[in-house]
Protein backbone atom coordinates (compact mmCIF):
# COMPACT_ATOMS: atom_id res chain seq x y z
CA UNK A 1 0.00 0.00 0.00
CA UNK A 2 1.09 3.50 -0.66
CA UNK A 3 1.45 5.27 2.49
CA UNK A 4 -1.41 7.85 1.57
CA UNK A 5 -3.63 5.25 1.07
CA UNK A 6 -3.38 3.80 4.83
CA UNK A 7 -6.06 5.01 7.00
CA UNK A 8 -4.78 6.85 10.07
CA UNK A 9 -5.16 3.49 12.53
CA UNK A 10 -3.50 1.69 9.51
CA UNK A 11 -0.28 4.31 9.52
CA UNK A 12 -0.63 4.58 13.50
CA UNK A 13 -0.14 0.36 13.27
CA UNK A 14 2.87 0.57 10.87
CA UNK A 15 4.38 2.92 12.68
CA UNK A 16 4.08 1.22 15.91
CA UNK A 17 5.82 -2.42 14.00
CA UNK A 18 8.18 -0.35 11.90
CA UNK A 19 9.45 1.09 15.56
CA UNK A 20 9.25 -2.24 16.86
CA UNK A 21 11.87 -3.74 14.24
CA UNK A 22 14.31 -2.28 12.11
CA UNK A 23 13.53 -5.23 9.85
CA UNK A 24 10.61 -3.94 8.96
CA UNK A 25 11.60 -0.24 8.71
CA UNK A 26 13.97 -1.74 6.06
CA UNK A 27 12.22 -4.03 4.07
CA UNK A 28 9.23 -1.03 3.84
CA UNK A 29 12.34 1.49 2.64
CA UNK A 30 13.24 -0.98 -0.44
CA UNK A 31 9.74 -1.72 -0.94
CA UNK A 32 8.52 1.70 -1.35
CA UNK A 33 11.64 2.57 -3.44
CA UNK A 34 11.36 -0.63 -5.61
CA UNK A 35 8.01 0.20 -6.18
CA UNK A 36 8.83 3.98 -7.74
CA UNK A 37 11.45 1.77 -9.85
CA UNK A 38 8.50 -0.11 -11.44
CA UNK A 39 5.76 2.92 -11.64
CA UNK A 40 8.47 5.42 -13.07
CA UNK A 41 10.54 2.47 -15.32
CA UNK A 42 13.78 3.62 -13.67
CA UNK A 43 15.41 -0.05 -14.35
CA UNK A 44 18.78 1.62 -14.13
CA UNK A 45 18.94 1.96 -10.90
CA UNK A 46 17.67 -1.71 -10.13
CA UNK A 47 21.37 -2.62 -9.42
CA UNK A 48 22.09 -0.36 -6.63
CA UNK A 49 18.79 -1.13 -5.40
CA UNK A 50 19.94 -4.74 -5.70
CA UNK A 51 23.39 -4.28 -4.02
CA UNK A 52 21.67 -2.05 -1.27
CA UNK A 53 19.76 -5.17 -0.42
CA UNK A 54 21.65 -7.63 -0.48
CA UNK A 55 23.73 -5.56 2.03
CA UNK A 56 21.20 -5.20 5.05
CA UNK A 57 17.87 -6.22 4.00
CA UNK A 58 16.24 -9.06 6.09
CA UNK A 59 16.72 -12.20 5.17
CA UNK A 60 13.89 -12.67 2.61
CA UNK A 61 14.43 -9.41 0.81
CA UNK A 62 18.42 -10.56 0.05
CA UNK A 63 17.11 -13.42 -1.51
CA UNK A 64 14.46 -12.12 -3.51
CA UNK A 65 17.22 -9.42 -4.60
CA UNK A 66 19.48 -12.25 -5.51
CA UNK A 67 16.83 -13.92 -7.69
CA UNK A 68 16.95 -10.79 -9.67
CA UNK A 69 20.00 -10.46 -9.80
CA UNK A 70 20.48 -13.77 -11.61
CA UNK A 71 18.25 -12.43 -14.87
CA UNK A 72 19.61 -9.00 -14.43
CA UNK A 73 19.32 -7.65 -18.08
CA UNK A 74 15.96 -9.35 -18.27
CA UNK A 75 14.71 -7.26 -15.16
CA UNK A 76 16.58 -4.71 -16.01
CA UNK A 77 14.78 -4.31 -19.38
CA UNK A 78 11.32 -4.69 -18.01
CA UNK A 79 11.98 -2.17 -15.70
CA UNK A 80 12.60 0.16 -18.34
CA UNK A 81 11.42 -0.73 -21.65
CA UNK A 82 7.51 0.82 -22.26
Amino acid sequence: MRPGTLTESQHERLLQVRLACPDITRACELARTLADMVRHQRGYLLLEWIRQAEQDAPKAMKGFAGFLRQDLDAVTAGLTLP
